[in-house]
């Protein structure tokens, strides 16, 4: 049953390009970080933490978009009434996934044992820095697809449970840090020490917190070992509770979406509509997966951090250090604010407002699109506000950063707006790419992907050799070099040549729009 599924995987040129793009990215980019290491420029604590994002990050697009786009067809109805039985279904598609992102991560290995013969690292640290991406990369996949294939009721109540772990979080794991003890003294002995216990476990028994012990020096070995097991073992078995899980919500997902009915109490859109169909349209499709969680969590950590940063010396005493002194020593605000103005590209690189993740869906969307009276700038509109709507929460939160920097002294109002100014160009130019992938048919994840991760890392490796003040020449480094000393020529050099990309790539892209968006689809209809 399953060698269809993998050979339609595999023979899709979508896919299988899709597919090779993210394996040469994580080639390059394992490649780049190993480089790093074995010259002394990266720590084996932060090239895992790295591998542990890049693992996240590629489990969650090989295997969750995937299964999430799934059921947006209405083919699969075919399917679900056909003997193949919908776990089974969804099964064979999840197989297929974790076998794409496992072969796609293989393709890093290569440089990571190259460590090892250079004598950077043993053959015991290449068990957690090649499994543990791997296997949560995986379990970000399955999971994120069990997430969204549950009932709308039950994503709420998830919801408002997350934004209680987020303030649980903020409260205590950056707000108190290394003073939760002395938060918690007033307790009852035995309530304290349970409460102190299961912070103590949560900061430990975590990817990043088993990868931070088992790289430091003076680690009990027995110690270390057993956390990792204890925790992928874990990780294992959430991965088949989220498969098991998905497989059994497919046929209910599926129904829902296309199937249940709309509530009288559903308010008028007549207002919200308005002359701009196309837009309400495109922002009500990204955001009804809006990432609310992730948002409030940077959000959240960011308005405390900006407000550590503005109160300076008059910080209290009983309020934590520990976690905002570790985020100084790995770059400072401005790493932190140049992160959220990355975050905020993801929407305008990758499309989602406008883009169909399959060639018939997009021609389907396109017999109509393409016979209404529709103009490029309607197109245009919709995607820029669509990617506006999901992205700017995350420049709202570099924008409390900024201005705690320019209240506090520590960087000049010049530089804090240069800073605001590259953040907004970077978000601009990444529109622009991602606006003119979609026009001309091409899929934006591997660009989007490079954008994301490789820019940054680009911009790492140039900071961590000593030549950071070319951070500005890198389009991530926009919002990055001003704070960090690279206020000069570099950095506006970089702006003329992204903005001036950017304009070129949104004149085109509004002169070529139609004529390209017929061209692909009279290329195109028709196929699977």
């Amino acid at each position: 049953m399953l060698r269809p599924f993998f050979a339609a995987a595999m023979l899709s040129p979508g896919r299988h390009l899709a597919f090779r793009q993210t394996a040469c990215l994580n080639a390059i980019l394992v490649a780049g970080l190993a480089f790093a290491a074995a010259h002394g420029r990266l720590s084996g604590e932060n090239l895992g933490y790295l591998l542990l994002v890049l693992g996240l990050v590629e489990g969650a697009a090989l295997i969750g978009w995937r299964l999430t786009q799934l059921p947006k067809s209405q083919a699969l109805e075919f399917l679900l009434t056909s003997p193949v039985q919908p776990r089974r279904l969804f099964l064979a598609e999840a197989a297929v996934g974790v076998g794409r992102f496992g072969l796609a991560w293989l393709a890093g290995l290569p440089p990571l044992v190259g460590l090892v013969y250079a004598g950077v690292i043993g053959w015991g640290e290449l068990l957690p820095l090649g499994l543990m991406p791997l296997l949560w990369g995986t379990v970000a996949g399955l999971g994120l697809t069990a997430w969204v294939y549950e009932p709308p009721a039950v994503r709420k109540a998830g919801e408002l449970a997350s934004l209680f772990g987020v303030l649980l979080y903020l409260t205590v794991g950056v707000v108190a840090a290394e003073n939760l003890p002395v938060w918690l003294a007033n307790l009852p002995d035995w309530l304290g020490s349970a409460l102190f216990d299961g912070v103590l476990f949560l900061h430990t028994m975590n990817p990043f917190g088993v990868m931070r012990y088992w790289f430091q020096p003076d680690r009990a070995e027995w110690l270390a070992v057993q956390r990792f097991d204890r925790l992928n073992l874990a990780a294992a078995g959430f991965a088949t509770l989220a498969g098991v899980r998905g497989s059994v919500r497919l046929r209910g997902h599926y129904h829902d979406r296309h199937y249940r009915p709309l509530g009288s109490s559903r308010p008028d859109q007549s207002a919200l509509i308005g002359d701009a169909p196309l837009s309400w349209w495109a922002v009500r499709r990204v955001m009804e997966y809006s990432g609310r969680v992730n948002l409030w969590l940077a959000g959240g950590f960011c308005l405390v951090y900006g407000l550590f940063i503005a109160a300076g010396d008059h910080w209290p005493a009983w309020m934590g250090k520990l976690v905002f002194q570790m985020f100084e020593g790995w770059g400072g605000p401005a790493t932190v604010a140049a992160s959220m103005a990355v975050m905020a590209t993801v929407p305008a690189a990758f499309q989602f407002g406008l883009w169909d993740a399959t060639v018939p869906v997009r021609c389907q969307r396109l017999e109509l699109l393409l016979l209404t009276d529709l103009e490029p700038r309607d197109y245009w509109r919709a995607s820029l506000r669509a990617s506006w709507v999901r992205g700017r929460g995350y420049l709202v939160a570099a924008a409390f950063l900024w201005l705690a920097l320019g209240v506090s002294g520590r960087n000049a109002w010049a530089e804090v707006l240069a800073a605001a100014v590259g953040g907004l160009v970077l978000w601009g130019w990444a529109f622009a790419v991602g606006f003119r992938a979609f026009a001309t048919g091409h899929q934006t994840s591997g660009v989007s992907s490079l954008l994301v991760l490789g820019l940054p890392l680009v911009l790492f490796g140039l900071v961590q050799t000593g030549y950071g003040w070319l951070g500005g020449l890198v389009p991530t480094g926009l919002a990055y070099a001003p704070l960090a000393g690279g206020f000069g020529w570099p950095w506006v050099l970089g702006m003329l040549l992204v903005g001036g990309w950017a304009w070129r790539l949104t004149a085109v892209g509004l002169g070529r729009c139609d004529a390209d968006l017929r061209r692909w689809y009279d290329a195109h209809q028709g196929k699977l």
